[in-house]
């Protein structure tokens, strides 16, 4: 089952308007957005949730008050100075917590139990593009990454019973744990960069995490207009490193219309949808063809 997964070195280069254009023009497809800390294709796309679910992951410590002794040796140990009084009892700091072990460990009146932490929740859904999966992480909840493997797995799952022929993915910007959870089982990146001086070095990061798990990169250089130089320099990067440049897309206020009124660029009349339909036509010939060089004219 192929996988485009999109992604960018930063965020705020047009990653999320792109992909929900792709969904639009994709056929027979499914919607995935890993962007689990801070989500926001749900926006465009106003999916129906079909079922909801709970995300468990790791544990936290909890504290019996009625066994605890009192005798602080939970606190002098927790190395995350998780654990602080709270008038004349103990108590755990969930933001702090990270689920050791160790107070549950040292306390002598086994008062502290590990229980199952819930970070958040994950959704199967509907939308006027197809089925989509998609989640929310609580506020200052880790583990993102093994939730991006959650959703990737129930995409995975819902593509094959419905003999759906792509799954296409929003993943996070930058580098971290669930970019690289993102990438896993992914046949195709598409990275997105605008021609900035931080946008051409956070592109270069990102680009080498796909040259380092052997994904194929295709590019598009959104905003190319706003600054020619640095597009002709991150175009000339790309040529030297072997990837291929799916489009060159201007500046169009269009966009912005577009997503005042929750749609896909690709669902107005603006010209610059037409842009985008010859960029996903591009990137559907490199995903076919190994993503083999092919560069469009801005």
């Amino acid at each position: 089952m192929p996988e485009i997964v999109v992604l960018s070195g930063k965020g705020g280069t047009g990653k999320t308007s792109l992909t929900a254009a792709f969904a639009h023009l994709m056929h027979n497809g499914i919607v995935c957005d890993l962007d689990v800390d801070a989500p926001d294709l749900h926006i465009l796309l106003a999916p129906q949730v079909q079922q909801e679910h709970a995300f468990i992951s790791g544990v936290e410590a909890r504290i019996a008050r009625e066994h605890c002794t009192y005798c602080g040796r939970c606190e002098v140990m927790c190395r995350f100075e998780a654990i602080h009084q709270q008038g004349n009892n103990l108590a755990v700091n969930p933001l702090r917590c990270e689920g050791c072990g160790v107070c549950h460990v040292v306390c002598p009146s086994n008062a502290i139990s590990l229980t199952q932490k819930h970070c958040g929740q994950w959704y199967e859904s509907s939308s006027r593009f197809g089925p989509m999966v998609h989640a929310q992480l609580f506020p200052g909840e880790e583990n993102s990454g093994r939730l991006v493997s959650v959703l990737k797995q129930q995409a995975r799952e819902t593509a094959k019973k419905n003999a759906l022929d792509l799954i296409l993915c929003d993943g996070s910007p930058g580098i971290g744990c669930p970019v690289i959870s993102s990438l896993s089982g992914a046949h195709l990146a598409v990275l997105v960069v605008e021609p900035t001086p931080s946008g051409q070095h956070d592109f270069l990061r990102v680009a080498d995490l796909c040259d380092h798990f052997h994904i194929p990169a295709s590019i598009i250089i959104n905003k190319a207009d706003l600054n020619l130089a640095i597009a002709a320099a991150i175009e000339n990067l790309c040529t030297e490193r072997g990837y291929a440049v799916a489009g060159k897309l201007p500046f169009n206020m269009d966009i912005t219309t577009a997503m005042i009124a929750k749609q896909a660029i690709t669902e107005t009349a603006s010209p610059l949808g037409a842009m985008v339909v010859d960029a996903w036509e591009n990137i559907l010939i490199q995903l076919k063809n190994g993503a083999r060089k092919r560069t469009l004219p801005l």
